[in-house]
């Protein structure tokens, strides 16, 4: 007699049901794929940008990427999911939410600012079930805590998290019209002899391959400027740049720097392959990017903030070991005119609005003015 066969397949749940949703002036300016996220609480990462990826979740019926911001009276249509009956919300490990914490240089009751290691990411997915906003509102369960920009996984220095709503939507507005000014510290391959040069290329993202995205210098992508100011020189082997963004798109300092002719070095790829082994042989194990600082003034009191993290022990290591290639830039070298930086390839002129760089002392790390 046969034996019936066996059903290996998980236990599901019924589905959710299909919603249209109108966005409230309290959810307003956070991404679609974290409104998602926080909606569909149990379903995983990859299955939320895969409704977005097949248009499944509409916003005013129409397709949107997962970097759309959701913006008051929008109508979002919300399909239905089929979610695992024994489905359950993970927890970060207790090492994790312990470097979280152990990384926080400042905070307030409107704001909390970490000096994020290299190689934890902002948010769970890629790969990675959690980063760092899941360890956050683990370790923080009754705040309401939302990122108010990004880094990538691999890139260190200060990532600004807001405590309240209010405080997200200001924050965001002041990004969109320039008033946040946020600095680099980046490695490039070769002798930047280009003096304080500004790159106004615009940025276009090709679809993700295995989770991956991809972003090139396109003239129809989105408006894409970064200015760099070299700091010091390695020889011919590399160039330490201070590089300031009034724009934050994905992937912009490492696409616009390659676009250069000057790729990061240790960023494998947009980077050159032998110059990474080379600084690999002196100790680069991940792309050479750190946020270094952020500038703003708060939005209604105008009150300057500033706060402030020092470059990481790998990365100084680093530099210690090709200080011996160190000299001064070369005399002649071109300089630009205070306050209005070089374009690249004859680019306009930046946007009014555009944060300048600080003239003022930086005060102490991890100080910064409340508002």
């Amino acid at each position: 007699m046969n034996s019936p066969p066996v059903d290996a397949s998980p236990s599901l749940g019924p589905k959710s049901p299909l919603m249209m949703r109108t966005v409230t002036a309290d959810e307003a300016g956070q991404r679609i794929d974290n409104f998602l996220m926080r909606h569909f609480k149990t379903v995983p990462r990859s299955r939320v940008y895969r409704l977005l990826r097949k248009g499944e979740v509409r916003v005013n019926r129409k397709r949107v990427d997962a970097e759309y911001r959701i913006q008051e009276g929008d109508e979002l249509r919300l399909p239905p999911v089929r979610i695992d009956a024994d489905a359950e919300p993970g927890r970060p490990s207790s090492s994790l939410l312990e470097l979280m914490e152990r990384s926080v240089i400042f905070q307030d009751r409107h704001l909390l600012v970490i000096d994020k290691p290299a190689g934890v990411a902002v948010h769970g997915g890629s790969g990675m079930s959690f980063g760092v906003i899941e360890a956050l509102r683990a370790s923080r369960p009754r705040e309401t805590l939302e990122l108010v920009h990004r880094l990538d996984r691999d890139t260190s220095g200060c990532l600004l998290i807001a405590r309240d709503r209010s405080t997200l939507t200001a924050l965001h507005a002041l990004i969109r019209n320039g008033g946040m000014h946020k600095t680099y510290l980046a490695l490039v391959a070769g002798s930047w002899q280009l003096g304080t040069k500004r790159i106004d290329a615009p940025l276009a993202t090709d679809n993700r391959q295995h989770g991956e995205r991809h972003v090139r210098v396109a003239p129809a992508g989105k408006d894409s400027i970064s200015v760099f100011k070299p700091v010091q020189f390695f020889g011919a082997l590399a160039t330490l740049m201070e590089v300031d963004i009034p724009t934050g798109r994905t992937h912009q300092i490492r696409v616009h720097a390659s676009f250069a002719g000057h790729p990061l070095l240790g960023d494998d790829k947009y980077g050159d392959r032998e110059r990474n082994a080379d600084l690999k042989a002196h100790g680069l194990k991940r792309t050479f990017l750190h946020a270094q600082s952020v500038a703003f003034e708060w939005p209604g009191s105008g009150v300057p903030f500033h706060v402030s993290a020092p470059l990481p022990t790998e990365l100084a290591a680093v530099l210690d070991a090709i200080t011996s290639m160190k000299r001064k830039a070369p005399r002649g070298s071109p300089k630009a005119p205070r306050g209005s930086p070089k374009a690249l390839h004859g680019s306009p002129k930046a946007p009014r609005g555009s944060p300048k760089a600080s003239k003022r002392p930086a005060p102490k790390e991890g100080r910064g003015s409340k508002r």
